[in-house]
């Protein structure tokens, strides 16, 4: 199916050279996909430098692989808490049914085919318990209690009962790297009211807890509860599997991802008209075209790696090969 739109939000910098391989990889590899693919770039007085992207040869390089700019301007969020962009940037959007892809996203198989039902909005399960950080004091229900009841939701129809008492997988929370829902403007308004409510108003239960980076993840399990959606099912496992992949980094990817990933990575970065932009990005130069991505793919058994990020960020720092 491809009765949707995708949205990924781009700016100057880093930005742009990851959208660029997302956009490349969704065309080599979803060429069924017909619907218009959104670049949300974020401008207004919230920034502290205008981050519109000013390459003329990017732009160009966007515009060839068809796909569209849109400006939105920052209202509630900014240099202060850049991770807004993706809730703001809904509000600009048609109202059509939606797909939101993090920048740092490769499409490894062909999106098109994947069922999304729009009326039951979902996001990523791919994710770590990085939130919140439970004091002695409290608990992961009292925290994720708090919220539920200052928005009037029902956290009980949220629980997946086969996890342990008040274990963090219990509760609903996903990674914000891809979502979507049936109406993006009506998301979008919902999310930024809950996420500003929460953090100008932030609840007492939270009192000890770190909202920056985690707002976006902390509100979109609320949002999407709100609009009757949950968990992803079986039938869009694909999407944290071997239809789009959230790298996150590349030294990250070359770490940790499969074969696929590597091979989508190299082939649409390997095109000419692609290279002479991407080996301006230096992980992009140091990983792909100098080749020590290979350098990183040896260091790590994707069979066996550690079990949380922090220790393949460590390792990589350590051999000189975090680059971002």
């Amino acid at each position: 199916m491809s009765g949707f739109n995708i949205v990924a939000v781009v700016q100057a910098g880093r930005l742009a050279y990851e959208a660029l391989l997302l956009v490349a990889s969704l065309r080599r590899m979803s060429p069924g996909f017909t619907g218009r693919l959104i670049l949300a770039e974020p401008h207004g007085p919230r920034w502290r430098a205008d981050p519109r992207l000013q390459d003329g040869a990017i732009r160009a390089a966007f515009e060839a692989l068809g796909a569209e700019f849109l400006p939105f301007e920052n209202i509630a969020f900014g240099s202060s808490y850049p991770h807004g962009n993706k809730i703001e940037a809904l509000m600009a959007l048609p109202e059509e049914p939606f797909l939101f892809l993090d920048s740092d996203t490769l499409v490894t198989g062909d999106l098109a085919a994947v069922p999304f039902d729009f009326t039951r909005p979902s996001a990523s399960m791919r994710r770590e318990g990085s939130w919140p950080d439970v004091p002695v004091y409290s608990t992961h229900e009292a925290i994720w209690g708090a919220l539920y009841d200052r928005f009037g939701l029902d956290m009980a129809q949220t629980l997946d009962l086969s996890q342990p008492q008040d274990y963090w997988q219990r509760f609903l929370y996903f990674n914000a790297g891809w979502f979507f829902g049936a109406n993006p403007r009506a998301f979008g308004a919902r999310w930024a009211s809950y996420a500003r409510s929460v953090r100008d108003d932030t609840p007492p239960a939270l009192a000890a807890q770190s909202l920056n980076p985690w707002l976006d993840q902390i509100t979109l399990p609320l949002v999407v509860h709100s609009f009757g959606g949950g968990r992803p099912g079986p039938e869009l496992w694909g999407m944290d599997g071997d239809v789009t992949c959230h790298y996150r980094l590349l030294p990250l990817l070359y770490a940790r991802e499969s074969d696929l990933v590597v091979e989508v990575l190299e082939a649409v970065a390997g095109r000419q008209e692609l290279r002479r932009l991407l080996r301006d990005w230096e992980p992009a130069r140091e990983m792909i075209y100098l080749n020590r991505g290979a350098k990183v793919r040896a260091m790590f058994d994707r069979a066996d790696l550690p079990r949380r990020e922090q220790a393949i960020r460590s390792r990589l720092k350590a051999e000189g090969l975090w680059l971002r």
